[in-house]
């Protein structure tokens, strides 16, 4: 009887775990395929979702061998009576030099593909289509379009969000954007999911990136650093969209007299009202 009750159970686990699985929706299935993370949207992605997987692979293969590790040892070794002990040893000079060598050999590896995707990542073009400079603060974002050669804009143009309003960033689709990165107090950290980047936002270290959007939508953007109080508050919405959807929004924030660069203050932990030109 109480063999019927466990197999019941089980049947019933089984069969509630295959309902669970066949609920996912398409979306929710590739996603576990990419190992949780959000469809590419930039050409810095491949790089990233590479390590990502090789690196959850590494971890499977790893995880898969100690646990095999660990059920030997437990059945190998198991007192089979009373006061049955299994032989004791003062070292094992093999297994001592198979713990210290693999390890070593594994972050060897881990290491080595990480500093050559960082170098794909941060690898810069000879000339962006266009570029936008970055301020974090205290708490929201500032953008500046830098425009000024584009004969169809004509100027720098300005966006500054605050804690109450969340900024828009607008960038073209399958245009190679040059973000340069500002802080006008603590360390910020830009970050936009689905372009599988971010990089810290550091006061008195200007920080740049290279990266084109290649998928049209509306993604979120957030600050990955805890930099105080509202860090919570520190968002951002990317518009990737056409080059004529996206200097239309240009010119209508010129319309509207948001002209002019914002600069990072020195010495002050607060943005400036935007000059307008």
């Amino acid at each position: 009887m109480v063999r019927r009750s466990v197999t019941v159970r089980a049947g019933f686990g089984l069969l509630a775990g295959l309902l669970l699985l066949g609920g996912c929706s398409q979306a929710s299935s590739e996603q576990w395929g990419r190992w949780g993370l959000p469809e590419a949207a930039s050409d810095r992605a491949v790089s990233i979702g590479n390590l990502w997987s090789g690196a959850w692979a590494a971890s499977m293969i790893i995880g898969v061998l100690v646990w095999g590790l660990i059920f030997y040892a437990i059945i190998r070794f198991r007192r089979r009576s009373p006061g049955d002990v299994p032989r004791q040893s003062q070292y094992n000079l093999p297994m001592e030099i198979m713990y210290t060598i693999v390890p070593v050999l594994i972050i060897g590896v881990l290491f080595v593909f990480t500093y050559n995707t960082q170098n794909r990542v941060l690898a810069k073009v000879d000339k962006p289509d266009l570029q936008v400079n970055v301020i974090g603060q205290k708490w929201s974002w500032t953008f500046n379009y830098m425009e000024q050669d584009n004969p169809r804009v004509g100027a720098v143009i300005n966006d500054a969000g605050t804690i109450e309003r969340i900024p828009d960033l607008y960038l073209p689709v399958d245009k190679t954007v040059r973000f340069k990165l500002d802080s006008a107090d603590v360390i910020h950290s830009f970050w936009v999911p689905d372009f599988y980047f971010k990089l810290d936002v550091i006061p008195g270290h200007t920080n740049w990136f290279d990266v084109k959007p290649t998928k049209l939508g509306t993604f979120h953007g957030k600050c990955a650093e805890l930099c105080g109080t509202y860090h919570a508050a520190m968002l951002f919405t990317v518009h990737v969209v056409s080059q004529d959807e996206y200097e239309r929004y240009l010119n209508g924030l010129k319309s509207k007299g948001q002209t002019g660069e914002v600069k990072v203050p020195v010495f002050v932990t607060a943005l400036p009202v935007p000059s307008k030109k």
